[in-house]
């Protein structure tokens, strides 16, 4: 290459990727929110987990209204529901580069998936129980108990 130092790399290597976008320096905030977007996207058309996850939301939200929350119940549910979706998501990128890998790293990174599986059930378990402690006296009200 005529004009260039040993230090620069070739210019194949200095052009981003087209599906990359813009340069590094040049990336702008709109192109974040659309990977962003569809990494979202992605999980919800490319993993089950992440469905169920999402239609129990759904639930969540017609309870709550149906069951007429308060500003902090609803604060609290969502927080539940964004902690569950957000591990759920983790848990798709990771198994998405783990079922990338040739069969002899796969077997040094079971673990990973292991642990990402295992966010996922500790965040559910705790949306779960800020479910109850959300719905249980707002149908303790709407039922008459005590």
């Amino acid at each position: 290459m005529t004009g260039s130092t040993p230090s620069d790399p070739p210019r194949s290597l200095s052009r981003p990727a087209p599906w990359l976008g813009p340069r590094p320096g040049q990336v702008t905030w709109s192109h974040k929110f659309g990977n962003a977007w569809r990494g979202v996207k992605y999980g919800i058309r490319g993993h089950s987990s992440f469905f169920v996850h999402f239609f129990v939301s759904a639930l969540v939200i017609a309870a709550a209204i149906v069951l007429r929350a308060n500003v902090t119940q609803w604060c609290l549910l969502f927080f539940a529901m964004g902690l569950v979706l957000s591990a759920e998501l983790m848990n798709s990128a990771i198994e998405t580069l783990f079922h990338s890998l040739d069969p002899r790293t796969k077997d040094r990174g079971c673990r990973a998936l292991d642990v990402a599986a295992g966010a996922v059930l500790l965040a559910a378990l705790t949306a779960a129980v800020i479910g109850l402690l959300v719905f249980v006296p707002l149908l303790a009200d709407l039922l008459g108990w005590p």
